[in-house]
This record gives structure tokens, C-alpha cells and sequence, in this order.
């Protein structure tokens, strides 16, 4: 038969194919053997040791040189045809034209979750090895592991009572749901079907025919976890030729086989030794009782059985005599109940691991050769304990009319994982970003809660069939209901993160990395790095204000105040998690090159272990507000405006952050408003650009003069200071937490200095202390904007150019804008100030005037204000009112406590 020619050929094909070295691997000897690699990456592949097997039957992975295929991944690509694959697999099943089971083929383009249901019907292969025009690279490429029959119409359905013979079993989401560590026997072929996602296949060494052990094989692979229930049952059950696109992903991934050796087969005894399945467990009609757990929901709650108190493997293992010691991180020496079947039996080199994310029933270990085979299956078959009790997992059961009660167990047992929040109306947690080693907030998802769920329990539904509890997947009903709650009861509120050592409000210092309960506050550090005096002296604070004065001394300060607001915001940088409020840090220069970004970079060195991200200042205010919102849910520790070309602008939403403990919006792509807590650090810096209007209160200036023509050509004795700072940050922190704690130990003695309306916290903690050590108060400079803001300025002139043209008589807009165009040195001022405030294309906008007027009326500037006229008119008017005894009055002064001194800085009295 030519398909049996074609059979031998390529089988002679993929025999002889040679061994070459792959990307990145040309100095490797041309004797090495490489040894496949999970993770497919560039780079010399080193042997694994979960595929020793592999190595010690003899059997290599063919590394096949790689075709024209592209991918988004660079790696190992095998130049295996379709045709030639599906021809490995079945073998003799297909090269016999007559047979009439045949194994079905499924292709379409686009995504899967958009074709119609008759598009999985699929057809029939026949044999044929070419099939680039049936099959093409660019569509979805599916093919069924089991041969299957046709019906009496002659169609070839993927239907149970099809089935005629499994030649392959798959593992699904390998690398992702499944840890490759866990592919304890090298497959056959591996398919990377999506970035960072596998399937594996295992070629059966003869069809298994057997309908009901072909089912019990795959329940038993997917009870271990290994691979999801998947449709139409498992003798159905279709997986992704290597040629093919997922179209599930926008752009689609090409799919590409990283691991291909035809002549690994086995048999079901092996892969269920090799993979460690509970096959007997599967055949079982009915569950037995679980021993050593609960069997019984929690008194008052149906739905809901905790988890066991105690591990019943451990339990066991001491009732007989068998445990010795805990080892630590959850692993534990015991006595191999095998003992007497060891040479001289010899007593020791057995472990017993408690279940975990990647060994979900927990693990066994004997190193003597005679427990070689022997795994935690067999461990729990000899203390009578099944699977579910292994697990130690609590256990939630899904019933009709007790949703209520299932998502609030979901919710306990989602906080009882230690892993998740509530954070403004939003379910949390906390991941650490691999490339960067940034860790953040990140809010859960519906498809991402349901996968946390199944880690937090396992789920169960009655089976009427059994007539026993059976495990499922959490419902994504349910999920959603979880997710779109407006309150959560179990879930502790996260308040932010720290990345350093934090003071509570009573002023202690803690000094405990992970979750405080009692701050809220998730503690991000190595508490070995930072050390603080348990009660600081002023000696002590003095030492260390002379460690972070010569960080900053080859930056060019143009006052003692720009010096005392640099420290004051290193202060800030290093206890912002614990103020409710901080204002924001403005560096300002005449001219690029100036040391603006990298003071910038220094102050972020002290707030958080990673380098900074700046981005560009908003144009508006609700792109600030978008901007805000997405920057706060990720609870960063610093928020950076870089090379402001424009004045630091009120947006409301900035202004907002700075002065509230919280912020609200509707998160996008979301139909859910999400509350979030202000606790960053905000920087920025420009070029002879500044706070204005209501941002000059808001806002502290560094105003950095370096006195020279080209700054850029300006040398320094530390050129990578802020590496410096990074690699000895616990102690440049525990310095600024000693110049704190100091301050709150000698009684929090109080300066006196002008208030800083809405800063209070922040003026204790960052402002005092440094006048206490006196120096300059940094805040010289909020009081100097203030003066200096533009529109205080023209506000000032408009007042008196109105009171000139007016007098004490009431006026409407249009009567100023009549009056100013009368030529007359008089008119002259009234004329140019309405222009700088309402010019439209050489036009007075009478509108625009009015709006700025009514905008900025009671707003006292030396001594006169803007009020509404009396009186009946057709439109509002406006007169000029003397408020002299409002213009000056003065803030008055902070008690000083009895025995304390001024700073002694007449800028501050």
C-alpha cells in the first residue's frame, strides 16, 4: 500500500534525522549530548533532572533543526510536518485504507471561542502525509488522540460510543496551571501552544482499546492535576497539531513543537508509575469516606467543611511509630514503612513533604534502591488515607438556593490564604514582577479569582449518578458574585505597601516585614537591613543628619532652605506610608543639566529598593485623573513628573491627592469604582517652571543654581551616587528614622514656624525635627510661591486697575471692557490686565472675564477683594472693597513648650 510506503519513510526519515546543537550552543563539543529543556529558551540547555529516566534508558530527544516557522519566542523549533506527526502516532491504525477507524481532524481560522459548534465535528484523516493545503499553518489545527468508528450514515462524530482505540494520551497547561517540575516522565512531544504554555503528549507503546481503562486513565490523569476535564469526555478528547496558530491571542501565537522524540512510548503501567496516578481511584464507583478529615459541613453551614486541624499523614505516620523530626519548610523525616525491605535494613534517607502548590497530595522520598518505584501514592495507600484528606485543604460545596453562603466561605477561605486583600472596593493581592523585582498591588480579575478560588479549596457538587460528592471547578457565577460585592467580611483591608520599616500612629517604629493587621500596611523588606537606636538621641540624630548632609553636598542649592527642603524630602520619602498626607517635592533649575532628575533619583533611592519610573506631567485634568487612578492601584512608592515643560497646573485631581487620604474612580475596562489610598511620594522637576494657583500650597520648591555656564561639564567625586545609596539603602533609611524617632523621643519639641494648612502629620515628622537640628525650614519656599503665584499678580492688578476706573461704584464686565477701550494713560493698565485674562483673537471675551472674576471674588490681595454689587441689574456687577484688616492677618504661632528654643531662623518667626 503507498501509505504504508510513505509510513516506513517517514518513520526512516525521523530515525535517521541528526542530532544539532541549537541557538546559542555553538561552542558546545560536537560529542555533547543536550537533554531537553522545559522552559525551550536560548542558551546552552543543561541536563534536568526530572528527565533522568530519559537518559538512563538510553532513549535521546531528537533536537531537529528548525524550519521556517516564526514565533514570539526565541527557542527550539522542530520542522515536523503535520502529516509526518500524525503519521508517528497512529502508525498502523492508519496505514491500512480500509480501516475504518480513523483518528479526526478539526481546522479553522479566527478564534475559537467565536466558531459555531458544528466546526468541532471535525473530519476524518485518511492517511495521507501531505496535508499543507488542508491543514495550513495560519488556522486553529487540531487532531483526536483516539481512533474513532462512523456511525451507520458513515460520519465520523467525536462521540464516546465512537471510540475504537487511544493511541496518545495529553497533559494541558503545562508551564502554566501545571509546573513542569511536575512532568515526571519525558514526553513524547511538547507543544508550546501559547507563551509560557505547553501541551505534552505521551505516545501509548500499543492503541488501548478498552473504552472504560482508556476513561479510567485520563480521570485518573486529570485527578492528578495534570490536565483539566476538558470536552466530550477523554476518549474524545482533541490536542494541537505543532503546525498550527492559536487563535485565541491577538496577534495569534504560532505554535511551535519545543520537544519531539517518536520513540519514547509506554506503556499505561508506566505512565502511571511515572506520572504517579491514582489509577485504582478511578475505577472506584463510589468515594469512600476521607479519613482524617472532617466529613460533616461546620455546624450552621452546609456548604462549607473546614480545613482538617491536623495533617492526617502526620498523624498516621506518628500513631505507628514512623515520624522522627520536622525539617523544616514543610518537609519531615520519617521511618520508610519499607524498612525491612532495605539492604540491612538500614533506617534513614525518607522524607515526607506536606502538600503544596506544586505537589498538590504532598510527596514521598525514600533514597534506598528497593523504594525507588514507591511514591506518595503508595505512602497514603499504607496509612488508609485517601487523596482528598491529603490535600489538607477545606472544602466548599456547591448547592442551589445557598449562593449567599458559598461566596462567603469562598471569601474566608481566599483570606485564610494569606495572599489576598481588600483595597477600595477591589480584591487584591501582592506579586513581585520577575524583570524588574518591582513589587505591587494587583487587583483579581473574574478569570483570575476563579483560579485563586481552586488554590484556596477544593469544590465539590452532588452527583446524582454516584450519588456522592464529586470535585469541580469553582463556578465563575459564583466568582462573579464575589467579585462585584460592595463589601467584603474576611478579606483584611490593605492599606498600602512599605518598602522599609514604617511608624504606627502612636509613633513606635515597626520593624516587621509581611501584613500588620493593625496598620493595614504590607511590609516589603529585609529587616536585617535596617538598624535604629530602640530610643535615639539628639547625638544620635546629629550623626545621622551628617550622613544624609553628604549625600547632597556636591548639589548646587541656591539657599540653606532648598537645602533644608532636600532633607525634608528624603524625610518624606522614607515615612510616607505612614502620613496621611504629604505635600509634593517640586526640583527647579535655570538650566538643563542642573542634577534635577537625579536629585529626583536620590530622594526616590530612600522610598523605595527599585529605580524609578518618571513619566510626562498630564495636559489635563482628566487624563491626571486616569493617570492617578491606575498609578495608585498598584500602591507605588513614588509618582514622578520629569522635564515639565509647563507650570506644575492645579489639576483638580492632583490638588485632590495631595490634601486627601483617599481617591475615587471607575476603573477602566471595569464597570466597578474603586476607592484608593494616596500614600505615594509625588516628584517633579523642570526648568524654570513651578507650582501655581491652588498646586503653590501644595507644593515644596528645591531650587538647585549651579553659578556656571555649562553644568553639564561639572566633574564629581561620586558619579554613581545614587548606585551607592541603593547598595547601603538600609543605612541612609535607618538614618532618616533616627532623625525622626529622635524628634518623637525628646518629646516632640515644636518650633515655631507658619502653619502649613493640611500638612500637620507631615510638618511633625519632616518639617520639626529638622528645626529642631536647626536648620532652614524647608517650607521657606510654599510661602514664597505663594507670594510669587501669577495669579495673585494679576489679580492684584486687575483690583487696582478696576478701583481706578470704578472707584467705589459697582460695575458690570461689559462696562470694563467699554471703558478699557478709551485711549488714556488711565485706561491703559485696565486694558492690558483684561487682556492677559480673557484675550480671544484680539477680543476681550466678556464671558471668560466674568467667569475668571466670579472665580477669584473674596480672594484678598493687598488689602482689596472683588464683591457682588447691590442692586437690581441686568447682568452681576462687581466692586472693589477695601479688607485691609484681612490682608495681613497673620498665622499665629505655635505654642513653643516651655524650655524649648527657636530654630533661631528669622525666616521662620
Amino acid at each position: 500500500m503507498p501509505i504504508k510506503k510513505e509510513l516506513v519513510k517517514t518513520r526512516a526519515k525521523l530515525k535517521l534525522q541528526k542530532r544539532i546543537e541549537v541557538a546559542h550552543c555553538d561552542d558546545l563539543p560536537s560529542e555533547t549530548e543536550i537533554v531537553f529543556s522545559p522552559s525551550g529558551q536560548d542558551g546552552p540547555i543543561e541536563p534536568i533532572e526530572q528527565f533522568s529516566t530519559a537518559a538512563a534508558t538510553g532513549v535521546p530527544l531528537t533536537v531537529i533543526e528548525p524550519g521556517p516557522v516564526r514565533t514570539d519566542t526565541s527557542g527550539e523549533t522542530y520542522s515536523v510536518s503535520n502529516g509526518e506527526f500524525l503519521l508517528v502516532v497512529f502508525g498502523e491504525a492508519v496505514a491500512d485504507a480500509l480501516a475504518e477507524a480513523r483518528p479526526v481532524l478539526v481546522s479553522f481560522d479566527g478564534n475559537p471561542a467565536n466558531v459555531p459548534a458544528r466546526v468541532w465535528a471535525g473530519k476524518p484523516w485518511m492517511g495521507d502525509a501531505d496535508l499543507s493545503t488542508t491543514l495550513t499553518a495560519s488556522a486553529n489545527n487540531y487532531f483526536s488522540l483516539a481512533v474513532l468508528r462512523p456511525d451507520e450514515a458513515g460520519q465520523y462524530r467525536r462521540k464516546k460510543a465512537r471510540f475504537a482505540g487511544l493511541h496518545a494520551v495529553m497533559l494541558d497547561d503545562v508551564g502554566s496551571k501545571v509546573a513542569m517540575e511536575r512532568l515526571t516522565l519525558p514526553p513524547s512531544w511538547l507543544v508550546e501552544t501559547s507563551p509560557g504554555n505547553h501541551q505534552a503528549g505521551y505516545l501509548l507503546d500499543e492503541a488501548l482499546v478498552d473504552g472504560p481503562a482508556a476513561d479510567r486513565l485520563m480521570n485518573a490523569i486529570i485527578a492528578a492535576g495534570l490536565c483539566d476535564p476538558g470536552a466530550n469526555g477523554p476518549c474524545a478528547r482533541l490536542a494541537r497539531l505543532p503546525l498550527a496558530m492559536n487563535g485565541k491571542h491577538t496577534p495569534p501565537f504560532a505554535c511551535r513543537m519545543v520537544a519531539w522524540s517518536p520513540d519514547l512510548r509506554y506503556s499505561v503501567a508506566e505512565l502511571v508509575d511515572g506520572l504517579e496516578l491514582d489509577l485504582a481511584s478511578a475505577t472506584r464507583p463510589t468515594r469512600q469516606r476521607i479519613r482524617g478529615a472532617q466529613q460533616r459541613p461546620s455546624d450552621g453551614d452546609p456548604v462549607w467543611i473546614p480545613r482538617p486541624n491536623e495533617n492526617s499523614v502526620l498523624v498516621s505516620l506518628r500513631d505507628r511509630g514512623l515520624y522522627k523530626a520536622p525539617l523544616g519548610d514543610g518537609k519531615h523525616d520519617v521511618t520508610c514503612p519499607w524498612v525491612q525491605e532495605h539492604t540491612g535494613a538500614t533506617d534513614g534517607g525518607t522524607a515526607y513533604f506536606e502538600p503544596d502548590d506544586n505537589w498538590p497530595i504532598g510527596g514521598f522520598k525514600c533514597l534506598h534502591g528497593h523504594c525507588a518505584e514507591r511514591h506518595v501514592r503508595d505512602l497514603l495507600q499504607f496509612v488508609g488515607i485517601e487523596v482528598n484528606a491529603a490535600r489538607m485543604k477545606p472544602t466548599i460545596r456547591i448547592m442551589d438556593g445557598e449562593i449567599h453562603r458559598v461566596v462567603d466561605a469562598a471569601e474566608r477561605e481566599l483570606a485564610q490564604s494569606r495572599r489576598h486583600y481588600q483595597r477600595g472596593g477591589l480584591i487584591v493581592t501582592i506579586v513581585t514582577d520577575p524583570g524588574t523585582r518591582e513589587t505591587r498591588v494587583q487587583d483579581i480579575r473574574p478569570p483570575a479569582l476563579v483560579r485563586a478560588l481552586a488554590g484556596a479549596a477544593t469544590w465539590e457538587r452532588f452527583d446524582a449518578r454516584s450519588e456522592d460528592w464529586t470535585r469541580t471547578d469553582p463556578p465563575a457565577r459564583h466568582a462573579a458574585v464575589l467579585f462585584d460585592s460592595t463589601s467584603y467580611h474576611h478579606l483584611p483591608v490593605l492599606n498600602g505597601l512599605t518598602r522599609q520599616p514604617y511608624l504606627r500612629p502612636d509613633g513606635s517604629l515597626m520593624m516587621d516585614a509581611g501584613f500588620d493587621s493593625a496598620t493595614g500596611m504590607f511590609g516589603v523588606f529585609d529587616a536585617r537591613e535596617f538598624s535604629v537606636p530602640d530610643i535615639p538621641t539628639r547625638e544620635d540624630a546629629k550623626s545621622a543628619l551628617a550622613l544624609l548632609q553628604d549625600l547632597l553636598s556636591e548639589f548646587s542649592f541656591a539657599r540653606d532652605a532648598d537645602l533644608g527642603a532636600a532633607l525634608a524630602a528624603m524625610l518624606t520619602a522614607t515615612v510616607r506610608p505612614s502620613l496621611n498626607h504629604a505635600p509634593m517635592i517640586h526640583v527647579r533649575a535655570h538650566m538643563m543639566s542642573s542634577g534635577k532628575s537625579y536629585l529626583c533619583e536620590l530622594i526616590t533611592a530612600l522610598a523605595t529598593p527599585q529605580r524609578g519610573t518618571p513619566t510626562t506631567f498630564p495636559g489635563d485634568d482628566e487624563e491626571c485623573r486616569k493617570l492617578l487612578l491606575a498609578e495608585l492601584l498598584r500602591a507605588p512608592a513614588v509618582i514622578e513628573f520629569d522635564n515639565l515643560t509647563g507650570d506644575l497646573v492645579a489639576h483638580k485631581s492632583l490638588c485632590t491627592v495631595l490634601t486627601s487620604e483617599h481617591m475615587s474612580g471607575r476603573i477602566l475596562g471595569v464597570s466597578k469604582t474603586a476607592t484608593v489610598n494616596t500614600r505615594a511620594l509625588f516628584l517633579s522637576s523642570g526648568n524654570n517652571v513651578g507650582p501655581v494657583q491652588d498646586m503653590t500650597r501644595r507644593c515644596i520648591t528645591i531650587h538647585l543654581d549651579p553659578d556656571c555656564e555649562v553644568p553639564v561639564a561639572r566633574s564629581f567625586t561620586r558619579p554613581d551616587l545614587v548606585r551607592d545609596v541603593l547598595r547601603q539603602r538600609g543605612r541612609c533609611v535607618s538614618a532618616a528614622l533616627t532623625i525622626v524617632r529622635a524628634w518623637i523621643g525628646a518629646g516632640r519639641p515644636k518650633t515655631e514656624c507658619k502653619s502649613l494648612a493640611g500638612f500637620g502629620d507631615w510638618s511633625d515628622l519632616c518639617r520639626q525635627p529638622l528645626l529642631w537640628l536647626g536648620l532652614a525650614d524647608p517650607t521657606d519656599s510654599v510661602f514664597k510661591a505663594m507670594a510669587e503665584d501669577p495669579d495673585r499678580e494679576t489679580l492684584g492688578r486687575i483690583l487696582t486697575a478696576w478701583q481706578n476706573a470704578f472707584g467705589k461704584t459697582a460695575a458690570m464686565v461689559r462696562d470694563a471692557i467699554n471703558r478699557s477701550s478709551i485711549f488714556g494713560n488711565e485706561r491703559v493698565e485696565l486694558r492690558e490686565v483684561l487682556r492677559d485674562i480673557a484675550d480671544e483673537r484680539g477680543e476681550i471675551n466678556r464671558r471668560k472675564l466674568g467667569w475668571w472674576i466670579k472665580r477669584h471674588a473674596g480672594r484678598i490681595v493687598d488689602g482689596r477683594r472683588f464683591v457682588r454689587g447691590s442692586g437690581k441689574r441686568s447682568a452681576e456687577t462687581w466692586q472693589v472693597e477695601s479688607a485691609s484688616t484681612a490682608s495681613v492677618s497673620p498665622v499665629l504661632p505655635v505654642p513653643v513648650q516651655p524650655g524649648v528654643k527657636s530654630g533661631g531662623n528669622d525666616a521662620n518667626s
